[in-house]
């Protein structure tokens, strides 16, 4: 049975944060690519508050069998106390990308 490719996404309050814990990623060999978006703007409530903040998404290209090296990983690099931080297997697409990946992470 081949490997499930798996992305996991994470917001981080900076792109300086945000580009440090992707090269440890990478470097880790936990992941095969992490793409740093432009900021986005988050509306969530937290402490009984309405909040607005300016965000970057972190986008981890990895396999399921790696997503629980890779949670440990931002959660150890991440300044928030509750951080997002979620995994979903990717169903379908080109399947020279899947083999890229998982030989990036063996």
């Amino acid at each position: 049975m081949e490997t499930v490719i798996a992305m996991t996404i994470s917001s981080f309050p900076d792109r300086e944060r945000a580009l440090e814990c992707a090269r440890a990623l990478i470097e880790r060999k936990v992941a095969a690519c992490v793409q740093v978006t432009s900021p986005i703007t988050s509306v969530y409530t937290w402490d009984s508050k309405t909040c607005e903040d300016d965000e970057v998404l972190l986008f981890v290209k990895t396999t399921l069998d790696r997503t629980e090296e890779a949670i440990r990983q931002i959660k150890t690099m991440h300044p928030y106390d509750v951080p997002e931080i979620i995994t979903l297997p990717v169903i379908d697409g080109f399947g020279g990308y899947f083999d890229w990946v998982r030989d990036s992470v063996k």
